[in-house]
């Protein structure tokens, strides 16, 4: 029976990470196909295809999700 990778998560450049209030999203991209994201708070991890990812990103990017102030 094959080995079944374990995502290897790195987190977002983004993040400022502090011991006090360790708020980050985590995302592994190491597994083809797949993408997985994790929050350090709770430690969820959530699954997308590569395809859904790469939607998720370019909608990001042009604000779809940005929230009304």
């Amino acid at each position: 029976m094959a080995t079944v990778p374990e995502f290897e998560f790195r987190t977002s450049s983004a993040c400022q990470y502090n011991n006090n209030d360790p708020r980050c999203v985590e995302v592994a991209t190491n597994i083809p196909g797949k993408v997985a994201v994790r929050s350090t708070v709770t430690g969820r991890t959530v699954e997308f295809t590569a395809e859904e990812w790469t939607d998720f990103l370019s909608g990001a990017r042009l604000g779809e999700f940005d929230v009304a102030a």
